[in-house]
Parts: structure tokens; C-alpha cells; sequence
């Protein structure tokens, strides 16, 4: 009998790269697919070798053509930190709506089930905490974030649609703050902006008061939780995350205390639009797919400082001088 097949794109990102581990775990043959603007193929590179792996350096917002059959599409293919969706907001709107367009077609042709990953950021600035799946959000859709928040809210709305119009099997997975091995150091997320700013010695930034939440899911968790999602019936947007939440300022006291660096805190005027409060409510994670997280955050962040604590000097001190270019 032949392996079910399964293509990811985003392959070479930080979840993506992680999930085609996973399927192969699982015995699947999977079909890789990334342009590269933001993935990196050191991350998939340990997977080069294997016949039952294959990369397509491809942009997703293109025509996609997959030859053979297909069991599932986990569609991951997104810029997804505010560095990155600041710096090319035309092509994160596209790989939200003419990405999705182009795999959701794919799927329907194909007769395969597709996961769509979706954000915490389709609730904007919430009103409501904690953050349950029936709650619509508070986003403004021209501010800067818009050109991210605006285009995950638009790929649930179409993957729906197919789902309802065309029948397509659809699953909508709603990520909640991850970490984990294979972040990028400095992509302008608190987690790998603090370790990366600690391994150098620098003073660590935190925006505004620093009293604004935020809930860290460590990498394995959210995979299981993907993969549960995808075996699943479950059709309807589902969060997934850890809902223990914690200040960025006590966050970030965390990671002095962990690496044992001199560093201080230094606080930074607030972002525009940047989200007060972010926990979800992971009620029906739990009910439907029997998941919840497993890896606490002290041990998680001790696995991810190990990771961030390996990388060569100059690679760290590089990323560093890409960040503040970018700033």
C-alpha cells in the first residue's frame, strides 16, 4: 500500500519545518513548499536525504502544480512576525488570499483535506479575555498590522467557503504565541528578541509598561495540537495554544534569570495596535481533541536557550544587525 501523501507549505519556517518532522514521524510521504523569503533551508536540510521527502522552492501565491495524488495540505506559507509582515506587506496579503485561493483549489482537485493556520491575530486587540473562538475580534484593518490580521481573517473566511460551497475538507487551526528550536533570533517577537538580546549582552526591550500579556505554547505542544486537528471532524476555527499567561515585563525577567546574564530592562514606546492582553480559552481543543498542552514554560525555554545558545557568534551578531536595519 502505498504513503499518504502530504504537502506543507512554509516548509522551511519554524512551524513548518517542525510539522513535516512530525509527518514523517507518522509515516507520510511529504511534499515540502517554500519561496524562502522568510524560511530558511537549514531547517529542513537534515530531511534532504530521505526518499520519502521532497522540496519545492516555489511562492504559493503563484499556480500551484503538485503531480500525484494528495491526502493533506497543512497550508503554513505566511510571514508571521511584525518585522517581516512590516517589511512586505504586499506579499503577506497575497499569500493570505491568493495563496489560500491556490491551495484550497488544489485541495478541491485533488479530493485532500487541508489545514489552514490561522492567528491569535484575527482578535486584534481583544475586548473579550479570554479569547474564545466565537469572539469576532477588534482590528483595524489599515493600521500596520492590518496587512497581517486583515489576511488571516480573510483565509478563514474562504477556507469556510470552500468548505460549505465546494465541500472541500477544511480545518482551521487559530496559533496562538509558539516557541521553540528554529526561531529566527530576531524576527520582533518577544521570546527570541530576549534570549537573543540576553546571549549578547544587551539590554532587554520591552514596549510600553511591559504589564501586556502574552501566552507561550512550546513548539511540540502546538504540533500535536495540529496534527489531533487534522485527524480531526472538526471543521470550525479552533484555538490552540497554552492559555497561562504572564506579563512581557515578568517574561522578560524570566530570561534574565535564566541565562544568567548583567543585562537590564529598558522600555520602549508601545507599538501601534499592539495587543493589550492574549490568552486563549482552549475549552473545545479540550473537549474535541482530547489536547491540552503538555511542556511548562520554564522547561520549554530552557530547551529553546540551549538551541539559541548553539548558534555560531556571527550568526547571532548578524541577525542582530538585520533586525535593527529593518527597525
Amino acid at each position: 500500500m502505498s504513503k499518504k501523501r502530504v504537502l506543507i507549505t512554509g516548509a522551511a519556517g519554524f512551524l513548518g519545518s517542525h510539522l513535516c518532522d512530525r509527518f514523517l514521524k507518522e509515516g507520510l510521504h511529504v511534499i515540502a513548499m517554500d519561496n524562502l523569503i522568510t524560511g530558511d533551508l537549514k531547517n529542513i536540510e537534515h530531511l534532504f536525504k530521505r526518499e520519502d521527502f521532497e522540496f519545492y522552492h516555489h511562492d504559493v501565491s503563484k499556480f500551484i502544480h503538485v503531480p500525484g495524488k494528495l491526502d493533506y495540505i497543512l497550508h503554513f506559507a505566511s510571514p508571521a512576525s511584525p518585522i517581516d509582515y512590516l517589511k512586505i506587506p504586499i506579499q503577506t496579503l497575497k499569500v493570505g488570499s491568493l495563496g489560500t485561493h491556490n491551495c484550497l483549489g488544489l485541495a478541491k482537485d485533488k479530493k485532500a483535506r487541508i489545514l489552514v493556520a490561522s492567528t491569535s491575530e484575527v482578535y486584534g486587540d481583544p475586548l473579550v479575555h479570554p479569547q474564545d473562538e466565537e469572539y469576532w475580534g477588534n482590528v483595524n484593518p489599515v493600521g500596520p498590522r492590518g496587512v497581517y490580521d486583515e489576511a488571516k481573517r480573510f483565509q478563514e473566511a474562504i477556507t469556510m467557503a470552500y468548505h460549505t460551497f465546494h465541500g472541500v475538507e477544511t480545518r482551521i487551526i487559530r496559533i496562538f504565541n509558539t516557541y521553540g528550536p528554529r526561531m529566527r533570533l530576531n524576527d520582533g517577537r518577544a521570546l527570541p528578541a530576549f534570549i537573543g538580546q540576553a546571549l549578547r549582552g544587551e539590554d532587554l526591550t520591552v514596549f510600553g509598561d511591559g504589564s501586556q500579556t502574552r501566552s507561550f505554547c512550546y513548539v511540540d505542544d502546538l504540533v500535536e495540537g495540529i496534527y489531533r486537528l487534522l485527524m480531526s471532524d472538526y471543521a470550525s476555527p479552533l484555538n490552540v495554544g497554552n492559555p497561562v499567561e504572564i506579563t512581557l515585563k515578568e517574561f522578560a525577567e524570566e530570561v534574565l534569570k535564566l541565562t544568567g546574564t548583567g543585562s537590564k530592562i529598558v522600555y520602549k514606546p508601545l507599538p501601534v495596535d499592539d495587543p493589550k492582553q492574549r490568552r486563549p480559552n482552549i475549552t473545545k481543543a479540550q473537549q474535541i481533541l482530547g489536547w491540552e498542552p503538555k511542556v511548562s514554560r520554564e522547561e520549554g525555554l530552557k530547551i529553546t536557550y540551549e538551541y539559541f545558545k548553539s548558534l555560531p557568534k556571527e550568526e547571532l551578531f548578524k541577525e542582530a544587525k538585520e533586525f535593527y536595519k529593518q527597525k
